[in-house]
C-alpha cells in the first residue's frame, strides 16, 4: 500500500459501547475523531478501513487461550467469579464487566493485526482506537484486555519487518510492552511517561537487552521539553537503529486538560512527534492510547491524523467539525464544567512552551549516552 496513501482503522463499535457511567472510558473517543475528521473533509472512504474482529486464534499470539475464554465467560455471562476476577483481573475498577469487553478490545486488536499486513510493502496506518500497552498474556490491567501493539509488533514481523521501533508517549508506561520486548535485540522501545505515576514501572535504569529507553518525566512537563526529548533520546534512537518499521503510541493523557495525569503539554507535541518519527522507516503505524478529557482526546488525535495526510490544520474549526465537538458530553467531571472556548472552536491548542528544567536534562544524558554507545552495535 506504499502508493495508497495513509489508511484510518475505526469501527462504529466505539460509539455505542463504554466501561460504565463511572469509568474514565465513559467518553467517546473514536467515533469523535471520526466524526470531526468526516467533518474537516479529511476521512473520504478510500482513506477509512472498517477494523475487523480478531478471533482468538489470532489474539493467542500473545495472550493465554485460559484468559482469551475467561474474558469471553465474562462478556457472554456479564458476571465474572471471583477466583476469574483474582485469577485474571477482570470485573475490577479498572477493567470492569460491560456489555462489550470482548468484542471492544478485540476490534481493536484486529485493527493492530491488519495493520501488520497493510504495511507488508510500506505505508502508514492510523488506529486510534489501539494503544492498549499495559495488557499482559493471561490479565487485564490499566483499562487494558488486550495489548494490541503487541499484537501489532508481531504481525508486523510476520509480514516481514523484521526490526521494529515502538515509541510511546502516553503518560504511563508501557509496562505490558515492555514485559514482551524487553530481551528482544529486534525491538526498540523508547517510553516517555510521567514519574511515580501507575503503573510505577519503566524506571530510567531499565535497560531490557539493552535497547530499553525509559525517560520518567516531572510533573508539568511543558512543550519545550518535550521537544528537547524528541531532538535528545526519540529521533537519534530511532534513527540509529534503523528499523523496517516504527509503531508510535501516542496517548492524549500527557495533554494539560486530561484529568489522569500532570502533565502540561500542548496537541501541537504530540503532531509534532508524528510528523519527525514518519520518514525513519518505510512501515508506519500510529496508534492511540490514553486520553480522558475527550474534548482533547478528539482534537489531539484528529490533528494527528491531518498530521499523517499532509493537511493543513486550521486555524478555527468549520462549523460543523465545531458542532462536533459541543454534541459531546462529559458528565461527572470538574473540567467539564466550564470548558475553554478553544476546545470546541480550535484544533491547535496555544503552544506551552515553558524551561527545559536541569534534572530533566540530566536523565537525558544519561540515556544519550546509552544511545550513542548502542549505535555502535547496530551499525
Amino acid at each position: 500500500m506504499t502508493d495508497a496513501g495513509p489508511v484510518f482503522l475505526g469501527s462504529e463499535i466505539y460509539r455505542r459501547s463504554s466501561y460504565g457511567g463511572w469509568h474514565p472510558l465513559r467518553v467517546p473517543r473514536v467515533s469523535t475523531v471520526m466524526d470531526l475528521s468526516r467533518a474537516l473533509g479529511w476521512l473520504p472512504r478510500d482513506r477509512f478501513r472498517t477494523s475487523p474482529r480478531a478471533k482468538p486464534a489470532a489474539l493467542a499470539a500473545w495472550h493465554r487461550p485460559d484468559y482469551l475464554a475467561a474474558l469471553q465467560r465474562a462478556e457472554a455471562a456479564q458476571a465474572v467469579t471471583e477466583a476469574e476476577r483474582a485469577a485474571y483481573g477482570l470485573g475490577t475498577p479498572s477493567n470492569p464487566v460491560f456489555a462489550e469487553m470482548y468484542r471492544r478490545p478485540a476490534t481493536a486488536a484486529g485493527a493492530s493485526i491488519l495493520a501488520g499486513e497493510l504495511l507488508a510493502r510500506g505505508g502508514v496506518v492510523y488506529s486510534p482506537a489501539g494503544g492498549t500497552h499495559h495488557g499482559l498474556p493471561g490479565r487485564a490491567a490499566g483499562f487494558c484486555y488486550l495489548n494490541d501493539p503487541v499484537l501489532a509488533i508481531l504481525s508486523l514481523r510476520a509480514h516481514g519487518a523484521r526490526r521494529v521501533a515502538y515509541v510511546d508517549i502516553d503518560a504511563h508506561h508501557c509496562d505490558g510492552v515492555e514485559a514482551a520486548f524487553a530481551d528482544d535485540p529486534e525491538a526498540l522501545l523508547v517510553s516517555v511517561h510521567e514519574e511515580r505515576r501507575w503503573p510505577f514501572t519503566g524506571a530510567l535504569e531499565e535497560a531490557g537487552a539493552g535497547q530499553v529507553y525509559n525517560l520518567p518525566v516531572p510533573r508539568g512537563l511543558n512543550d519545550s521539553e518535550m521537544r528537547a526529548v524528541l531532538q535528545a533520546l526519540i529521533l537519534p534512537a530511532v534513527a540509529g537503529f534503523a528499523p523496517d518499521a516504527v509503531v508510535l503510541q501516542c496517548g492524549a493523557d500527557a495533554l494539560e486538560e486530561d484529568p489522569l495525569s500532570r502533565l502540561a503539554l500542548s496537541n501541537n507535541v504530540h503532531c509534532g512527534v508524528v510528523a519527525a518519527l514518519r520518514p525513519l522507516a518505510p512501515r508506519y503505524l500510529v496508534l492511540g492510547g490514553g486520553g480522558y478529557n475527550p474534548w482533547a482526546v478528539g482534537r489531539c488525535w484528529t490533528g494527528v491524523w491531518g498530521t499523517l495526510l499532509g493537511a493543513e490544520l486550521p486555524d478555527r474549526l468549520p462549523a460543523e467539525a465545531e458542532a462536533v465537538l459541543r454534541a459531546v458530553e462529559w458528565r461527572g467531571n470538574s473540567r467539564a464544567r466550564n470548558p475553554a472556548a478553544a476546545l470546541f472552536e480550535t484544533l491547535r491548542d496555544a503552544p506551552r512552551e515553558g524551561a527545559v528544567r536541569a534534572e530533566l536534562r540530566d536523565r537525558l544524558a544519561v540515556l544519550e549516552a546509552r544511545v550513542r554507545a548502542a549505535a555502535l552495535r547496530w551499525v
